[in-house]
């Protein structure tokens, strides 16, 4: 019989996809986050990936640049990269793919690990839907906005119209006149 796994508060898929980042046009998870989901460390986890290199290429894995990483930094208003012998990393992240992530329960393959991978492909599932059904609601928003500057066009210039014709009202036309009724003058 299967054992069922409780995976914490923390793997509920809302939680995995606010880690889910877009780095290089692809949906990505950091080693850290990873690691924090795994439960272990970002260097146990990155030893076991070295390891095991082979089964991550570079469409599973990549390793960010330095500019990618300040970028993040920036973005999270993360505290500046620590000094040398104070803690922190000293090497720069990596990025794992959906792919690289699947890859990842061959190599921690501990029975929480498998549970953590489980809800991390959820979380990949379901950001892929709620942007499918982003791009749906965008192409339709872009059809009513081209049908309304289509109608507005044309109001526009049936507005334009009405103008034309209050200032022709408002301006009488320059010339003879004649009086109404017995008043008039006639040249004779």
């Amino acid at each position: 019989m299967r054992s069922r796994i409780d995976t914490s508060a923390a793997l509920h898929v809302d939680g995995i996809a606010k880690s889910i980042l877009v780095l290089r046009d692809q949906n990505v998870l950091l080693d850290c986050d990873l690691a924090d989901l795994y439960g272990v460390t970002t260097k146990r986890l990155n030893e076991q990936v070295k390891r095991n290199l082979a089964r991550f290429p570079i469409d599973f894995m990549f390793q960010l640049t330095a500019e990618e990483e300040a970028a993040l930094r920036s973005h999270f208003a993360t505290s500046k990269k620590p000094a040398v012998n104070r803690g922190g990393r000293r090497y720069l992240p990596y990025a794992f793919t959906e792919q690289g992530v699947a890859m990842l329960s061959s190599v921690l393959s501990t029975e929480h690990a498998v549970a953590v991978n489980i809800e991390i492909m959820r979380a990949f599932v379901r950001m892929r839907s709620v942007l499918a059904a982003n791009k749906e609601l965008a192409q339709r928003f872009a059809e009513l906005e081209a049908r309304l500057d289509k109608k507005a066009a044309v109001q526009d210039k049936a507005i334009a119209a009405i103008m034309s014709a209050i200032r022709e009202l408002m301006n009488p036309p320059i010339g003879r006149t004649r009086g109404i009724g017995f008043t008039a003058k006639f040249d004779e």
